[in-house]
């Protein structure tokens, strides 16, 4: 994170990189905390993965390239990350391109694990429960 401290009467700079802000003096202490939070809050929004509409999922500056039902699926797991979600669920995310079975969903979240894992995360399967997508732990599992 960088924020710049501008004098009064100086330009304006442009930022382009939401880790970056600015403010002119004289400020308060109050404005400085304000804008450090922003800083914060926007700084993390990489923490959170992401999918395009082109297929690439981003999570912590790393990309993976997803196959189109790979995008749908993963799209549902980013949407409720950390959170579980069901395989009725998912299996309705398929329905919308082809014809669902539990051996097509275990296919694809075999892969859709093999895809996440070089970028930090993991698909935890919850016995009874569904799936849940999360950062990987610092073992790598």
């Amino acid at each position: 994170m960088r924020l710049l401290v501008v004098e009064a009467g100086v330009e304006a700079p442009i930022c382009t990189d939401i880790r970056e802000d600015w403010v002119r003096t004289p400020l308060s202490k109050d404005d400085l905390r304000a804008r450090m939070n922003g800083l914060r809050v926007r700084g993390g929004s990489d923490s959170i993965p992401s999918v395009d509409h082109n297929g690439v999922l981003r999570f912590r500056r790393r990309s993976a390239v997803l196959s189109p039902t790979e995008t749908d699926l993963v799209s549902k797991f980013a949407e409720s990350f950390t959170q579980p979600v069901g395989r009725e669920a998912l299996l309705a995310v398929l329905a919308r391109t082809s014809r669902p079975s539990r051996n097509a969903l275990d296919l694809h979240v075999m892969r859709i694990r093999r895809r996440v894992q070089p970028i930090g995360l993991q698909l935890r399967t919850l016995w009874g429960r569904g799936y849940v997508l999360e950062p990987a732990d610092e073992t790598g599992t």
